[in-house]
């Protein structure tokens, strides 16, 4: 398999999965026309495209979903809950709705030669899943929107040759930030996001001999920036588990596709 973040932040996140002979989106928060420029750029053509994997309905994951059912009909993954809000969602009834495919967490479904198992995570949306997905050879797991993490998650993403796991906020920027108390308190709770000194607590747990690469992603504009996000996991890891040259550590971007990898 081959892995490309399109993009990733709080502002819009969509990841490209791809195989021989199959192709795969993971959300689809980003403009149309954002998604189709960086699939073109990749070769892939949008209409050709074999599933589109939802995590849950929050705009930064959903926000180009809409446009782009209306001119290409392809697949749609992601759990009754999260398939029934956006619906609900689409007030010009532009989304074909036989597209839909309602899957359920720990339940594992085959798409083209691409199996994708789908886990609960705990964030404050209707039914909010992530997935693995494996081509029997290599396992991607992504995990992202995830207030808290524990040996569930965990045995999930256990073997995967690639991560890509959430490093949201950095905790000091978002206590002096402008944002509103309330709001504060929604992202460091359980059902909120992962900051960078948890993400790399949840690396810690995964690090065996089968990783290779791992992303950083879903960065917050106002309370993160990447080489912070960088430094922090990169320092932790050294401090906790010594030599980490033997796997790559990226970070993924709100504005910059990442090249396509080999998972």
């Amino acid at each position: 398999m081959k892995f490309c973040c399109i993009a990733s932040g709080s502002s819009g996140n969509c990841e490209y999965v791809g195989s021989e002979s199959t192709g795969l989106l993971i959300d689809a928060g980003i403009s149309t026309k954002r998604i189709t420029c960086g699939l073109e750029s990749l070769g892939v053509k949008p209409e050709g495209l074999d599933a589109i994997l939802v995590t849950h309905e929050h705009s930064d994951h959903i926000k180009g979903l809409e446009v782009f059912l209306s001119r290409h009909h392809v697949p749609v993954y992601a759990t009754m809950a999260t398939l029934d809000a956006i619906a609900a969602l689409d007030k010009k009834n532009r989304i074909d709705t036989s597209l839909f495919n309602p899957v359920k967490p720990d339940n594992a479904f085959v798409v083209g030669d691409i199996d994708v198992m789908p886990f609960s995570i705990s964030h404050d949306a209707k039914d909010p899943i992530c997935y693995t997905l494996s081509d029997g050879d290599s396992k991607l797991g992504l995990a992202t929107d995830l207030g808290t993490f524990d040996d569930y998650i965990i045995s999930h993403l256990e073997g995967s040759s690639t991560l890509f796991l959430e490093s949201n906020y950095d905790r000091s920027m978002l206590e002096a930030g402008p944002y509103p108390y309330m709001l504060k308190q929604r992202i460091i709770s359980s059902h909120g996001h992962l900051s960078n000194d948890m993400c790399a607590r949840l690396i810690l747990h995964l690090l065996g001999r089968s990783v290779k690469n791992v992303y950083l992603g879903h960065l917050s504009k106002e309370n993160n920036y990447p080489e912070l996000a960088y430094e922090t996991v990169k320092c932790e890891l050294n401090l906790e588990y010594g030599d980490i040259s033997r796997f790559n550590i990226k970070t993924a971007r709100r504005d910059e596709m990442s090249c396509m990898s080999a998972v």
